[in-house]
């Protein structure tokens, strides 16, 4: 049986509060922290970089809710210092396999966010074997 990760969600807009929460996060036993959404669109980047410098041992999710421009964000993400980057599973398929070339080349992972998706067992079952494995992560 796989560990349970307890991811904790910055979703705030300044970069100081989020480095004290993440801090508090840590201490208290959380195994990811993630730069969310609206901090990233709030700080940019430079929010990514601060807690990969503050927290250089910490896994680091950048939740970029990716839509249409695969490589470019992973790119961004990865340079940045995020060891994972959040897609929108309901991104074309397009998007999806930019994303995973550039996810392959940074040496990083990406996160599907299910949200809205009709199906989410199936679309989740489909992105894991996306776009060379089979079914159940073989």
């Amino acid at each position: 049986m796989k560990k349970a990760v307890l991811q904790v969600a910055l979703d705030l807009l300044e970069t100081k509060r989020a480095v004290q929460i993440a801090r508090e996060a840590i201490e208290g036993g959380a195994d990811w922290i993630e730069a969310g959404t609206p901090l990233i669109k709030s700080e940019g980047m430079q929010v990514v970089r601060i807690l990969r410098d503050q927290f250089p041992n910490s896994t680091l999710v950048a939740d970029m809710k990716i839509a249409d421009t695969g490589a470019i964000e992973v790119e961004m993400a990865a340079k940045a210092g995020a060891d994972i980057v959040c897609i929108l599973a309901d991104a074309d398929d397009a998007v999806i396999a930019d994303a995973v070339r550039a996810a392959r080349l940074y040496g990083i992972r990406l996160m599907a966010d299910l949200i809205n998706v009709q199906d989410p067992v199936s679309r989740a079952c489909a992105l894991e074997s996306y776009p060379d494995r089979g079914c159940g992560g073989t």
